[in-house]
């Protein structure tokens, strides 16, 4: 018979996912969700208060404010 010849009996480099093969070698990441706001808009309340303390007292002086809107900032999801 004038068929195609027969590969070797080794599994296929493109195996499903869930397959022996690929298990442990597969990573699924869930991609972080989009923040819903522009980060300039984002947490009014603390960015106010972080500008008015640097304002008054300098950066060195509101290390609590600038944190407390890092925090604010990635509970919106922004990588800060």
């Amino acid at each position: 018979m004038g068929g195609l010849p027969l590969q070797n009996a080794s599994p296929s480099p493109l195996a499903l996912p869930g397959s022996e093969q690929n298990k442990g070698s597969v990573t699924t990441s869930i991609p972080e969700p989009k923040p819903k706001k522009k980060i300039c808009c984002a947490c009014p309340d603390t960015k106010r208060l972080r500008d008015e303390c640097i304002v008054e007292h300098g950066e060195d002086a509101c290390s609590k404010w600038i944190e407390a809107h890092r925090q604010c900032l990635r509970s919106e999801g922004f990588n800060v």
